[in-house]
């Protein structure tokens, strides 16, 4: 085979993953078996396909995340007047979403407080009972020796 020839030869459509989507399309559903054939066949390498699936799906996931420009997940409408609008709007709901974050780990961190003082006011009437206890206790047991004397 010469160079020439080495060069214009494509690599195979046929990859394990290709393999597998045939094999998997067919014991599925019979056309959906085809419809897979049919494009490595004529259409190009399933693990091509399955790369540009992934790189849409991750550029979807990316636009979507938290602090990501409105625009990026919302096509603007024509009208500069409302999308600038829609992106104030969004920018003050974002705002006000992030200060009520805020105000609810403020109120948690107090309510750590409170349970904390609860449980320390709980852990000392406890031992304060149980020294009272402790205390009676010897009282009698003191009172009963000194009436065994006596």
């Amino acid at each position: 085979m010469n160079t020439t020839a080495a060069q214009t030869r494509r690599p195979s459509r046929w990859t394990p993953l290709s393999i597998a989507a045939f094999v998997l399309g067919f014991m599925v559903w019979w056309p959906l078996g085809l419809a897979i054939l049919a494009y490595v066949l004529w259409g190009g390498s399933v693990d091509d396909l399955a790369a540009r699936a992934a790189s849409e799906i991750k550029d979807m996931f990316k636009s979507a995340a938290p602090g990501a420009k409105a625009r990026a997940w919302s096509p603007a409408t024509g009208n500069d007047a409302f999308d600038s609008y829609r992106e104030e709007t969004l920018r003050k709901l974002e705002e006000e979403r992030k200060e009520t974050l805020r105000r609810l780990r403020e109120e948690e961190r107090e309510f750590e407080e409170f349970v904390t003082r609860l449980r320390q006011a709980r852990d000392a009437e406890e031992f304060e009972r149980f020294m009272a206890e402790r205390k009676k206790a010897r009282k009698s047991t003191r009172s009963r020796s000194k009436s065994k004397k006596g």
